[in-house]
């Protein structure tokens, strides 16, 4: 029976054994290629969802609905679906691309040119798009991917017998080559005009990855803490050189190698520990909030609709080749394809979509053309190589424009090829200070692929009263999936994950 509880005795099935939150899901393909069709808009009951690139999309139900409620689907370059639900008699939506005939488009406006298009799109900003203070319903799911390209290193010198090539080696095999983390929140944003100003209210959130492969820093501590205290004295400082450059660290600052371990005969000390527990907690919660809120904050801020955008082609038009590459449709709206090419500094090229009645942008289509950073100074390098994605936007009831999806894919890579010295010395020791020293010739190289998909589900102005009523609290922490668990979310609206995420099961299961 199929999942998407599409066929009409399902659905007597379905509603007749459950009384509250239930799900429609589907997934919709192209009636020609038998594709997905990625970023559909889905509309039930005045209610909008996004399918996933994989063409899947998940309505939660929390009130009860008719066979005859109607489904509305719709996607640029598609035609647009709206009939009853009963009516959906596969587990597969099927949309049709539509035919474009330019005399359909071309009717009462005259023939822009590209330029004179993004012009009128800068003018009608204001009137078609909510820039004000508002409160935003939404989902960010993070994908970081780590990987270890090369880890390569030779000792120069090491007086300290224990820190050897077979110690080291032992370190870097701890180390995972390949790692995978997923992070998910829903909660909501309240934007103003500011990023530095917005507040978050999380509601839920989760972390998916395995920390079988997580490095083990508290053993690396102990295996670092046993050499040290046998054989660094407890007043030495350091001296970290690496090339030219040098700085000292005392030993109290290089972590708690010397640090005793908490006696739990000992209640004052074990109470200590207790509240110093509570504390990170509290601290690991404060630091969660804020750097989800500084994300959104960033995504948002980034939105091609404001003139310090990175995709700055609706503001400064001069700087790309513009081309009117074809017209195509949302639903029954003519819309103009304008592609862009930077034409000197600008790092994006891309596509934009504009309603030909309103001339607002509706969809943008960006990758880099060339790095976005590319920075290499004695042997330490950093590539940020990769930068695409996708943000559309949907009108609302008010016949405003609201953002709806963006979808963004960063690539790093990173690599440090120098010398590094480790020098311990005691100005308590008679004679030469120098005590110990190790030195390295290390060739390292890693890289990462970032995803941000952010869902914005509701979104209602408000005023400054109400923004500044709402305080911020420190009450969520992501919890943690071994595994990927499909009723963490029960109840919640999100987008659907993709089939990776569904299949992620960690090497070695590990205890909540």
């Amino acid at each position: 029976m199929s999942r998407a509880f599409v066929f009409p005795f399902v659905f007597c099935l379905f509603f007749s054994a459950a009384q509250h939150a239930q799900s429609l899901s589907s997934t919709i393909v192209d009636s020609v290629s038998k594709k997905p069709v990625p970023y559909a808009t889905v509309q039930l009951n005045n209610k909008g969802m996004i399918t996933n690139e994989e063409g899947k999309f998940k309505f939660l139900l929390k009130d009860r609905i008719a066979a005859s409620d109607s489904l509305f689907i719709s996607c640029i370059g598609y035609e647009s679906i709206g009939k009853p639900i009963s009516a959906f008699t596969d587990s597969l939506i099927y949309l049709k691309p539509k035919a474009i005939e330019l005399q359909e488009v071309i009717v009462s406006n005259k023939n822009y040119e590209p330029k004179e298009i993004i012009e009128l799109v800068e003018e009608n900003i204001e009137k078609n798009y909510n820039t004000g203070l508002s409160k935003k319903r939404l989902f960010l799911r993070e994908t970081y991917q780590n990987n270890i390209i090369k880890t390569n290193y030779e000792i120069k010198k090491s007086t300290i017998d224990a820190f050897n090539k077979n110690f080291l080696d032992s370190v870097i095999q701890t180390i995972p080559k390949n790692n995978v983390y997923y992070t998910e929140m829903l909660g909501d944003l309240y934007v103003s005009d500011d990023a530095e100003t917005q507040k978050l209210d999380l509601i839920k959130a989760s972390e998916l990855y395995d920390k079988s492969k997580d490095l083990d820093i508290e053993m690396l501590e102990k295996k670092f803490n046993k050499i040290a205290k046998e054989n660094i004295k407890t007043d030495s400082y350091f001296k970290i050189k690496s090339g030219l450059f040098g700085t000292k660290v005392d030993a109290e600052d290089i972590g708690d190698v010397f640090k005793e371990e908490v006696d739990s005969t000992d209640v004052a000390a074990l109470n200590k520990h207790i509240e110093e527990e509570k504390k990170n907690k509290e601290e690991r919660r404060e630091f969660f909030l804020e750097y989800k809120r500084k994300t959104l904050g960033n995504l948002f801020q980034n939105l091609p609709i404001f003139k310090d955008s990175d995709y700055n082609v609706i503001y400064k038009p001069r700087r790309y080749e513009l081309t009117l590459e074809n017209h195509t449709y949302i639903g029954d709206q003519a819309v103009y394809v304008i592609r862009f090419v930077p034409d000197g500094s600008p790092e994006f090229e891309g596509v934009l979509y504009i309603n030909s009645d309103d001339f607002a942008l509706i969809r943008m289509d960006f990758e880099n053309t060339k790095p976005l950073r590319d920075f290499k100074l004695l042997g330490i390098s950093v590539n940020e190589y990769l930068a695409k994605g996708s943000i559309l936007f949907d009108k609302g009831p008010d016949q405003k424009y609201y953002l709806r999806y963006y979808n963004i894919i960063k690539g790093v890579r990173a690599g440090i090829k120098r010398p590094l010295t480790i020098i311990e010395k005691n100005k308590h020791v008679k004679g030469r200070r120098k005590q110990n020293e190790l030195a390295l010739k290390i060739d390292a190289s890693f890289g990462n692929i970032n995803r941000y998909e952010l869902v914005v589900f509701d979104e209602e102005s408000i005023n400054s009263g109400q923004f500044e009523a709402f305080k911020e609290k420190t009450g969520v922490l992501p919890t943690y999936m071994p595994d990927y668990d499909p009723n963490f979310w029960k109840g919640y609206d999100i987008i659907e994950p993709n089939q990776a995420i569904k299949e992620f099961t960690s090497e070695v299961q590990s205890e909540h």
